[in-house]
């Protein structure tokens, strides 16, 4: 690790810090409802235009099971459009690749990964997707997967803060016990949070050198006596965009954000960093300001802060160490001028250690999967950083409003563990916590890691999913184990060795996916419209105050502690396995 290394770091998160502020005051504005300056007058008719063209009525609340509801039917029709395309693209126009249609298991796949905001890719995007699946298919569902995840929180933060009132016949008369408009929010933040970010975005990014354009490849010669390559091109820079700022992750090209066409420089891959988590940071302002307590948003960010910071200074040290074998081949430990030291294996020259370790790990706290590195040639205990990031729940920033929500999840559980050690009925911004909701939080955290074990205990004992890694032993397990999590986790990334175009991992793949986002968005909507319809109390001399360090440490813990219990023994079968076999000097 180098003092440089470290200074681009924190440079990067205090960007994101500063412009956190005002994007989340400006979110909150636009899932108020609001009028709002400028963007209104610009994107308003079209806002208006689709209400009256759905029939929706924007300022009607809409109760937890019709949120649900809602939710669901928007991400099946959605998803089932995105299915045909993907089967009907050989024929379909903007082919210049004349890409073929994708096999209907592959189909399948692809389709519920954009749809969840996975963005798995068990595909090559340059060379099995054309420019019309990649804008008016994988890009669209950049937009509105990204979207929905929001309206997700939005909805849970609405149940939560509800400005609570002393009676029941107060609270029936003043306060709603809806959870917002899906239609509405889903359409204001593309409109107006999304979609003006991402065309500023991509504008940066074409002036950085990521190409945009339709033409579908273009013949090159190279360096090497006068021969000739084909270089694919096409819309990058708008699918890059919102694929960072919507913490999608699928990537134009297969390589994903290590492709020079994707991420041409160290400035450019210090914008994707900091685009991939300023949405899922901005959204703890949102709280803070709706809870009308800036500081429970503030205790929120500092927990997923610290959180990101010991992963990056664990991943860091790991890589900026050499390899046993490395070591043993006499390679340089320390970074020079005239060597970048540690473990380079995978790693962009154009990044080095510390901007891989940043990315690697600021992209598996997130949802985002993208990568600028090889996930397959970290060192076992760098590897573990980005599993044990998706294995927590993706909450330490996690996804764009997803994160949000699973961080509020734990912070539910930390409250009424804390209650019990008092003995004192837990409450949350001024609400009681009680039996159906702890019912619900629970359902949703065992959803996510019964999905993980599960799906890995079937593939690392079947015939049809061992087949698929590229290696033995501990490595090799890690693969499917890191597959799942990403599927699960909804994060996308991947250990390359897997081959996960099968028609094993493509289904099985799909339905962690799918279970990962909607079995836990449910229960999440569950408690958004239990916590709406209670009365709020006045905060007391015994209330447990969620906005101090006692409660960030809290909150930690019980997210260490809960990942460490569930995952521990499948970690000991990977990543700290290998480690071991590495520390013995054996291999498989």
């Amino acid at each position: 690790m180098t003092l440089t290394g470290w200074l681009r770091i924190l440079l990067i998160l205090a960007a994101v810090l500063a412009a956190a502020l005002p994007l989340g005051a400006w979110l909150t504005r636009v899932l108020r409802g609001g009028s709002l300056p400028v963007l209104g007058r610009v994107f308003g008719p079209i806002e208006r235009l689709f209400y009256r063209m759905m029939g929706i009525h924007p300022n009607e609340d809409q109760p937890w099971l019709a949120y649900a509801g809602s939710v669901l039917a928007f991400s099946l029709v959605s998803q089932l459009l995105l299915y045909a395309q993907l089967r009907l693209q050989r024929w379909l126009p903007l082919n210049p690749t004349h890409a073929p249609s994708m096999s209907p298991q592959l189909a399948f796949n692809t389709a519920v990964s954009f749809t969840t905001n996975t963005n798995w890719q068990a595909y090559a995007g340059e060379t099995q997707a054309s420019h019309l699946t990649q804008m008016l298919g994988l890009t669209f569902h950049n937009f509105a997967s990204a979207a929905v995840g929001i309206a997700v929180a939005a909805a849970l933060i609405r149940g939560l803060t509800r400005r609570p009132a002393t009676t029941p016949a107060e609270s029936s008369a003043k306060v709603s016990t809806g959870l917002g408009n899906f239609w509405a929010d889903l359409t204001r933040v593309t409109l107006y949070v999304l979609l003006p970010l991402a065309i500023v975005l991509a504008i940066v990014l074409c002036a950085l050198g990521v190409p945009q354009t339709f033409q579908g490849a273009l013949q090159a010669l190279t360096l090497e006596g006068g021969k000739s390559q084909l270089l694919a091109l096409g819309p990058i820079a708008s699918q890059e965009a919102i694929k960072l700022l919507g913490t999608n992750g699928g990537g134009f090209f297969n390589a994903n954000s290590a492709h020079p066409f994707e991420n041409p420089s160290a400035l450019s891959n210090a914008l994707q960093v900091w685009a991939l988590l300023v949405l899922p940071a901005a959204m703890t302002v949102v709280f803070g300001r709706f809870a009308g307590d800036r500081r429970q948003g503030q205790a929120l960010l500092l927990a997923m802060c610290l959180l990101l910071l010991g992963g990056i200074g664990v991943l860091y040290s790991s890589e900026s160490a050499l390899t046993p074998a490395l070591a043993t081949a006499g390679a340089e430990a320390a970074a020079s001028d005239e060597a970048p030291g540690g473990n380079m294996e995978g790693k962009e020259l154009r990044f080095g250690i510390a901007d891989t370790a940043l990315f690697a790990t600021a992209t598996s706290a997130t949802s985002c999967g993208a990568v600028n590195g090889a996930m397959d040639s970290l060192s076992p205990i760098g590897g573990l950083v980005p599993l044990l990031n998706m294995e927590l729940g993706e909450v330490i920033f996690g996804g764009v409003g997803s994160g949000l929500y699973g961080m509020l999840l734990f912070a539910i559980l930390a409250v009424f563990i804390a209650g019990l050690m008092v003995g004192r009925t837990p409450e949350y911004l001024g609400k009681k916590i009680e039996a159906h909701e702890m019912k619900m939080t629970i359902l949703a955290i065992l959803i996510v890691a019964a999905d993980v074990l599960v799906f890995t205990g079937v593939g690392s004992s079947t015939a049809a999913g061992l087949s698929a890694i590229a290696n033995g032993g501990p490595h090799g397990f890690t693969e499917i184990l890191y597959a799942f999590s990403s599927g699960a986790g909804n994060n996308g990334s991947a250990f390359a060795g897997l081959s996960a175009d099968t028609l094993f991992y493509d289904a099985t793949l799909g339905g962690a996916m799918f279970i990962g986002r909607f079995f836990m968005l449910i229960p999440v909507l569950a408690i958004a419209g239990s916590m709406a319809q209670k009365v709020g109390t006045p905060p007391s001399a015994g209330t447990f105050p969620t906005h101090s360090p006692l409660f960030v440490g809290l909150l930690i813990g019980v997210i260490l502690i809960v990942g460490a219990l569930t995952f521990i023994p499948a970690l000991a079968l990977g990543p700290l396995a290998e480690a071991l076999v590495q520390a013995a000097g054996r291999s498989f």
